[in-house]
Parts: C-alpha cells; structure tokens; sequence
C-alpha cells in the first residue's frame, strides 16, 4: 500500500489524482502532518509525501530501522514539477515509484541512487537473492575498476560492465557458500525440489526434509524455484504449508505425466498409492535438469516425506522488439524495458542506430546490414542457448514483416521467448492519413524476394474481389519497378479510379510526408521502399482531406441520407 499525505491545498489536489488514479494501491492519511507520516511509515510499503523534502526527512530521521526495512518514500513539490526519490530508491521501490508519479502528475522524476544516475542495473534491482559487499562492488563498477563474474550456473542477466578477473567479483551461484571479501553473491532460481507425503504428514516434517536435503547438498535454499509434487497431493497440508514457509510456488504434475519420467529410484508404494512408481524424483525432473539429491526420506519414524532436488538449466531469453515507426515517442514503454534488460541486442545497423542511447552500458551489439535477417535471427537464438538476456529488434510491429518469424523458425523449447509489440508502419500511416483501416483491412508484402509472385498476385485478387482496404508494404525499388502497377490494376477492376489512396513515406520520422490522392491518379514512379501506399474499399471517402473508411455501411448509408 502507498500512503499519501499532504499539507496544503495544492498537495491535496495532486493528492487525489493519485488517489483516483490508483484507488487500490493507495491510502490517504489526514490529520496531523506529522502524526499521518508517522502512521503511514508504520503500515504502508512506500509513501508519497507533497511536502518540502527538508520537512520530511526531519519528519522520517527517528522513524529509519535499516534498508532493506523501511518504506520507499518520495517527495512532490508544492508545484508539481518534481517527484523526488528521497529513501529507498532500490529496496524501497521509490526510484520506479518516483517515475510512475511523474508520469501521472506530469512532474519530473529525480532519483540521485548513483547506479539509476549512470543507468547501469542495480545489483539488489536484478530480482535474485542478493548478499555480500553490495555499495562496495556496485562503487567498483561506477568506477570503473575491474569487477569479474563468476557464473557456476548460467542465468540470463542485463548487461554489466564486467571482466574475467578483478579484484571485486560478482558471484551467480546456487551452492551454500558466504560471500567472500569483496564479492556479491546473487541466487537465481535453479533448484527444483520434487517432493512426496503421506496422507497427514506434518509440515515441519516436509519442511525440515528440503531444508536438511539442501544443507547437505551444499545448496542454498535461496535457488529455489519451486516445490513440485503429484496432482493428487496438491492439497495435502504439510507439501502446502512448506512451499508456503519457504516462498516458492507449488507446481503440480498429473500420475501419467509423472509415470512416464525416468528416475533411478522408482517405487511400488506410490504407485500403489498415487499412480505412478515416483513422485519426488519424477516431480522434479518432469522438466529435465540435473538430478542432484535423489529420493530421500525424512528422518522421523515411520517417515512421511520424501524429497529429490534436481538443478534445471538456466533458460536464456529472447525479447523480439518491435521498435515501432521511428518516432521516439512511438516507442513504447515495454520495449525501451527490454532493451535496457537485454545483455545482448542483434539487429540491423540502422535500427541500432535509432536506440543506440538507450542501452544500458556493457551491452554488446551485434548489428549487420540489409539482407541478413535469416543470420540476425539465428545469432540472437544462439545467444539465447548460451543463457543471454537477448533483444532481437525489428521496425513497427517485429512480428509483421520483420524478424519474428525467422527467430521463432529457428527457436525450439528451449529458450524463453518474448514478444513485444510495436506501432506498425500500416497504423502509423493511418493516423496521418485520416482513419482509412476504419473497417475490414489486409496488409500485402509486394517483395517477391521470399514470396513467388504467383502468390502475392493471388492475395490482391482476392483482396480486390472482397473489397477489403489495402496497406502495400515494399511497393517499389530500384529492382521491382513492376509490382506495384500490375497490383493497383487488379484492384482497379473492382474499384473506380476514384477511390481515394494514401501514400506515406517514413511515417512519423523527421522526412514525413503523405498525400491523399485516388486510384485512377497515382503514379508509381513517385513511390519507394520507405512507403506505404493504402487503398480504400468502394466504402472509402476523401472527408475533409482525410481518407476515412466507415466502420460499417449502414453507419454511411445513414449519413448518406441525412444530406
């Protein structure tokens, strides 16, 4: 919960439009400025103070217990313009918060948290279990001095500035060992445990078995990803209570999945019982890994529990990023993230070029030139197998024309794919256009460079003969001067020269330009490869110099009849 407190007229006016903004995730706390800060302190995780930040910080100094205890708190300033970070930047969530404000109140974010200041990924911001020397490997790298990785297990990470050896060390790990001098260690979840209980078996028991298994194992139950166990006990009260007591999800797999997993421990008794000759060990290698504690049992008499810990591989990640049209402010929000999480980007030169300042440093690049996409789409899968945080980018939308398709026909199971969608070049030109795609619409590539022509010449008919709008992408080069012409005289014999047609080029970049002109009236020859050329249906009006498509024809037809 977030508390709000404020202390004039003005701050409650700000005050509310969060409130209302955000109704569940807020509290307002009246009274008193200093008794609500005080309340507020004690009850919420983060606060949201428009108050002076000198009056707050003297209100919140006898309050402080320790980082990783105390609230986020931010500051807003009497007149709006500054959303302030003022405690608990990282643990406290207050820089993001700070940047969720200011985009709501329309203020300016102001976080001074040094790592946040130079853009490089906080260590205790990496969503893992975070110990050891953090200010001082985190000052390391802010100033440059070498600082090496040591990863005994593969995890994808966002880039950091980091080398092979130094006298700082960033430790990835999933054994029980304390961080060294120097040196942070950070616990991905790697671990699966498989567990098994009797009808009525104690939590403590369950408990204690993982936490016994781990210990001796020499693993940390930090890596925990998951307690995993048989549909037929996903309700049985010590397995429930025991991933609740350590914090990980329990994950449920059905007899026959389990039955059919090769384990070197299997059964009578549960099969007997359950449907299948393991449960521990079969639950915990359903999807595959290292199986480094086998079955074993609780200590009590008769025992209960049974446990199997297996490591599964860590998984890298490829982000396929739709950079939208070109236009910064086209960008959206969750492919900026992306970016700024990939520890590897692939894509084309230019495309690099565009968001080049948005990457976070350490970041290495893999960029080549036109013609390449099926290489970009099997380098970024390949970096994705070796456990990298990859962005493959594209322009618009990466799934529409772009590098999508070829990544996904080389990406197997694997890897974890993410998608993230962009402002497409068709939407981009729509909206200058007017609202052309106001009803039924199709897209149609004219590159006959993967696609036989055959084809494509198949498409437009069809799209003609439905009266459908069409958005042509790469209309026209140097080299395929022909497409576009053969393709408008298709839809010419089932349109009149009338119809209006829009044509973009470079569409919300510095060069824009666009035209409204009809079927009857273009001329191809002005067209190129950085276009996109949109012809109405039979329903298509020029209204005001704006190309419009009705969303329906009784909507037109009563228009029609009210002139």
């Amino acid at each position: 919960m977030i508390g709000l407190i404020s202390a004039t007229a003005a701050g409650a006016a700000a005050r509310d439009r969060l409130a209302a903004a955000w109704p569940d995730r807020t509290r307002v706390y009246e009274g008193p400025v200093g008794d609500a800060v005080r309340t507020a302190f004690a009850q919420c995780e983060q606060l949201v103070c428009f108050l002076a930040t000198g009056a707050v910080v003297r209100l919140v100094a006898p309050l402080l217990s320790g980082k990783t205890e105390d609230p986020g708190v931010v500051c807003v300033d009497e007149g709006g313009r500054f959303a302030v970070s003022l405690l608990g930047g990282h643990a406290g969530g207050a820089n993001e918060l700070a940047r969720e404000v200011g985009d709501l109140l329309g203020a300016e974010p102001v976080v001074t948290t040094a790592t946040d200041a130079v853009d490089l990924a906080g260590l205790d911001t990496l969503g893992l279990p975070v110990e050891g020397d953090v200010a001082g490997v985190s000052r390391a790298l802010l100033d440059g001095e070498a600082v090496a990785l040591r990863a005994e297990v593969t995890w994808p990470l966002p880039p950091l500035p980091v080398s092979e050896e130094g006298s700082y060390t960033i430790r990835l790990t999933d054994r029980l060992v304390e961080a060294a001098e120097r040196e942070v260690v950070l616990r991905p979840p790697t671990l699966v445990v498989g567990v098994g209980a009797s009808k009525g078996a104690p939590v403590e028991e369950v408990l204690g078995l993982v936490e016994v298994a781990l210990r001796e194992a020499g693993l940390s139950v930090a890596s925990v990803a998951e307690l995993a166990t048989v549909d037929a006990k996903a309700e049985e009260a010590g397995i429930v209570g025991a991933a609740r007591r350590l914090g990980v999800p329990l994950v449920t797999h059905s007899a026959e999945e389990l039955a059919g997993v090769d384990v070197p421990n299997p059964s009578d008794a549960p099969l007997a019982a359950v449907g299948t000759p393991s449960v521990a060990e079969a639950a915990a290698l359903v999807g595959g890994g290292e199986l480094l504690v086998p079955k074993r049992k609780s200590a009590a008499s008769p025992a209960m529990g049974t446990c199997a810990v297996v490591r599964r591989p860590g998984r890298g990640r490829l982000a396929v990023v739709g950079l939208g049209p070109g236009a910064r402010d086209l960008l959206t929000p969750r492919a900026q993230a992306e970016l700024r999480r990939a520890s590897v980007l692939v894509g084309l030169d230019q495309y690099v070029d565009q968001i080049r300042d948005l990457l976070r440093p350490g970041t290495r690049i893999l960029e080549s030139g036109l013609g390449a996409e099926e290489e970009r789409a099997r380098t970024a899968v390949e970096e994705a197998r070796k456990g990298q945080a990859v962005a493959l980018i594209g322009s618009g939308d990466a799934g529409v024309y772009a590098m999508a398709s070829p990544a996904l026909a080389e990406a197997s199971d694997d890897i974890d794919v993410v998608g993230v969608p962009g402002v497409t070049a068709a939407l981009a030109a729509g909206a200058i256009l007017g609202a052309p795609l106001g009803h039924d619409h199709v897209s149609i590539s004219l590159s006959d460079l993967h696609t036989p022509w055959e084809v494509i010449e198949r498409r437009v008919r069809a799209a003609a003969e439905a009266d459908i709008v069409v958005t042509f992408y790469n209309p026209r080069s140097r080299g395929r001067d022909w497409q576009l012409p053969k393709a408008l005289g298709i839809l010419a014999e089932h349109r009149t020269p009338a119809t209006p047609v829009g044509v973009v080029r470079n569409a919300s970049r510095p060069d824009e330009s666009s035209r409204l002109t009809t079927l009857g009236s273009l001329d191809p020859a002005t067209v190129d490869m950085m276009t996109v050329v949109t012809v109405g249906n039979t329903a298509t009006r020029d209204i005001a110099g704006r190309m419009v498509t009705p969303r329906g024809y009784r909507w037109q037809s009563a228009q029609e009849g009210s002139e």
